[in-house]
């Protein structure tokens, strides 16, 4: 199963430090051992087109061999470190799974 989060950031945190910091929390997420890939990434810089929305800033992918996994993951502590850490610092975040 895939799991998709997007973010957005809030404006006052989207300078170089802050966006390193996020960066540096985002890939230790792939880490925790339940993780089976994945990756961060930031909009591509396509042609717009009304279809595609660019507004947020990261993207994060992973997936995982079963959804058993992946709900261990949403309660392992070091994605609970994640989230405290930089929960205030998002606007807005989107979450899409498939399965």
């Amino acid at each position: 199963m895939e799991h998709h989060v997007y973010f957005w950031l809030k404006e006052e945190r989207k300078n170089a430090d802050d966006r390193a910091a996020f960066e540096q929390g985002l890939q230790k997420l792939f880490d925790i051992g339940l993780v089976a890939g994945g990756r961060w990434a930031v909009p591509a810089k396509v042609v717009e087109r009304p279809v595609i929305d660019q507004s947020w800033d990261y993207a994060l992918t992973m997936q995982f061999a079963n959804i058993e996994d992946h709900d261990a993951y949403q309660v392992d502590p070091d994605h609970n470190v994640f989230i405290a850490s930089f929960k205030e610092w998002w606007a807005k975040v989107l979450v899409m799974d498939l399965d």
